[in-house]
Parts: structure tokens; C-alpha cells; sequence
């Protein structure tokens, strides 16, 4: 099967590219070291246009979102959002979201093939992205959005990122895409800064800390418990009160690597005398710590401080418990 090709496909002409979820995206166009530090540093750009975009419209429009995500939807202002997890009815997460309010007239829509995604992140993004908007970027706070023109396009810019720095993302027409790519003028990164600046910060990743077939997880073991508002209905709100009153047997915790190494998804997590306490989610060599990083769930006992051992290649290298983000940001 053909892969599915963003609206950016031709600017990645220079890229090192890779199947990604059905979609071919790139994974570095310098380095992903090079990469990592510009966000960190200055500002980036990324694709992530193969997010899925779900539109939903209409007068019943709150009521809809707010009975399919675990998060409160129905006060949100146009122009608000906020972030929650998608789960079943047994409370199990299917995939995380961010859900934005505002002002569209339309049913439930797949709009992913008809839109472009951009993300500019960086501490130096606000001033890049100033250039080429008529939005008052400094109105913005965390979690609110604004329809504005951006280089000549009209777009969705929400004040949100995956990376832990201040930026935006930007929902533009497709076929404006690359326009907007263009203007901003900065470092390009691809999924590999993309995964290493998330872990960086803890956040999850569908497919690696959750998936609902091979690593079911609820919101609470994943450390997102706080998206839970049980206070109205959706689907799973039983199962996961449950969970709230009694606690979860695991939690997902951040791991740091004392002796050199790097932690890599499906390493064992152990005792210093061998017995298994779980599995390694996701890790990499933090490029700004410089030292091995990793996501794992525990047993709710073994917490931050605590010393446990990662199997790397069947040697057992030490590691510390810790909580996340692993950067104070």
C-alpha cells in the first residue's frame, strides 16, 4: 500500500525519510542532535501534518466531544483547550488529544487530508512567527488558539507543542502548506529531534507508552490522570472512577541511566537481583543531559529516588527512578 504523502512531501526533498504510522515523513534533515539544539536553543520547524484532524461542528458540538474524551470540554471558550485521553469502557486510552474551541460550521469531519500542520518551537519561535502573522502572539497563554492570517493564509494557531519550549502549532489549508513553510525561515527538524525533545519532557507517545491491544493503559498509569474529569459521563468514566478510588498498580516513570548507556523500548527493568519489575517504553541518549533516558511502568512502590537496574544487551547498567519531565522547563 502506498504510503500517504504530506502536503509538505516536496520540501523534504533533503530529508532522510521513513514510514511513519502509514505516513512517509522525515526523521532528520541535518542531524537530530543539530536539530534537538536549535529548538532547545533558538527555534525549529517541524511536519506534523500526519496528525489526525478531526473536525466537529454544529450545535450538539460540545456534547459530542465532551461524551467521547475523558477530559471536561464543555466550558471551553472559543479560542481555549485543553488536553485528554481518548479511552474505552474499560477506561483503557486508544490514543491522547488536544481538543481546541472555536467557531466552525460543520459535522463531524475528517479534515487530516485537507490540512497542513506545522509546528514552530523554540524559545526564539514567538519572534520568527511574529513576522508573518497579524495575530498579538503575546495574548496568547498556554492552551488558547487564535484564527489568524500567517503568511498569507488563514490558520488555526494554538499556543501548544510537543516539545516542552515555548512555540505554537498552525492548522493552514493544504494547499498553503508549503507557502508557510517557506516564510518560516528556520531550522527543519524531523521525527527524530521530535521523539528525543518529548522524552526529554516525559510526554507519551501512542504506540510506545500505550496501545490498546499490546500495552493497554488508563490515563492514571500513564501520568495523565488529571485529564479525568469524572464529574459528567463519556466512555470508560465508570471503569476509571474505579480506578481513582483504588489507585493503579503501575505508574509510568522516568528512568536515568548511572552508568553510560542507552536504554532502548522492550529493555527489562529489574531489581539489583534480577526479578522483573517492567519494561523500558521508550529511551534514548538525551542530547541535553547527555546521559541515557527512558519511560518505563513500575510497580506503584517503586518510586522517584529509588535504584533499579536496565538490562542493556543482558548487562544490567543502573538507573535511577525519577520523575518526569527529566528538564525543568
Amino acid at each position: 500500500m502506498a504510503l500517504r504523502q504530506s502536503p509538505l512531501s516536496a520540501a523534504h526533498e533533503s530529508a532522510t525519510l521513513t514510514e511513519f504510522g502509514g505516513w512517509e515523513m522525515p526523521v532528520e534533515f541535518d542531524s537530530i542532535r543539530t536539530e534537538h539544539e536549535a529548538v532547545r536553543e533558538s527555534v525549529g520547524r517541524f511536519d506534523v501534518s500526519h496528525m489526525g484532524q478531526l473536525l466537529v461542528g454544529g450545535a450538539d458540538a460540545a456534547r459530542v466531544t465532551d461524551r467521547l474524551v475523558t477530559n471536561d470540554v464543555r466550558e471551553l471558550a472559543p479560542g481555549q483547550a485543553c488536553y485528554a485521553a481518548i479511552t474505552d469502557a474499560d477506561g483503557v486510552m486508544l490514543d491522547d488529544t488536544v481538543v481546541d474551541r472555536w467557531d466552525i460550521e460543520a459535522t463531524v469531519t475528517n479534515a487530516t487530508e485537507s490540512l497542513g500542520m506545522i509546528a514552530v518551537q523554540g524559545p526564539d519561535a514567538p519572534g520568527l512567527l511574529a513576522g508573518e502573522t497579524d495575530a498579538d502572539l503575546g495574548d496568547l497563554d498556554r492552551f488558547e488558539t487564535t484564527v489568524a492570517e500567517v503568511a498569507g493564509a488563514t490558520a488555526l494557531v494554538a499556543r501548544t507543542g510537543y516539545t516542552g519550549e515555548r512555540g505554537f502549532e498552525l492548522i493552514v489549508p493544504r494547499e498553503a502548506a508549503t507557502t508557510v513553510w517557506t516564510a518560516l525561515d528556520c531550522q527543519p527538524c524531523g521525527l527524530g529531534a521530535r521523539d528525543t525533545l518529548r522524552l526529554e519532557m516525559g510526554f507519551l507517545l501512542s504506540g510506545q507508552e500505550f496501545h490498546p491491544e499490546e500495552n493497554p493503559r488508563t490515563p492514571h498509569e500513564a501520568g495523565i490522570g488529571f485529564t479525568v474529569a469524572l464529574d459528567r459521563e463519556f466512555v470508560g468514566r465508570d471503569a476509571l472512577e474505579g480506578v481513582s478510588v483504588e489507585g493503579p498498580g503501575e505508574r509510568l516513570r522516568g528512568l536515568e541511566l548511572i552508568n553510560r548507556g542507552v536504554p532502548r523500548e522492550g529493555y527489562p527493568v529489574t531489581t539489583r537481583d534480577g526479578d522483573r519489575l517492567g519494561t523500558v517504553t521508550s529511551g534514548t541518549m538525551s542530547p541535553t543531559l547527555d546521559r541515557g533516558i527512558g519511560l518505563a511502568y513500575l510497580p506503584t512502590e517503586v518510586g522517584p529516588g529509588d535504584t533499579v537496574r536496565i538490562e542493556i544487551r543482558e548487562e544490567p547498567k543502573k538507573a535511577r527512578v525519577t520523575t518526569t519531565p527529566f528538564l525543568d522547563r
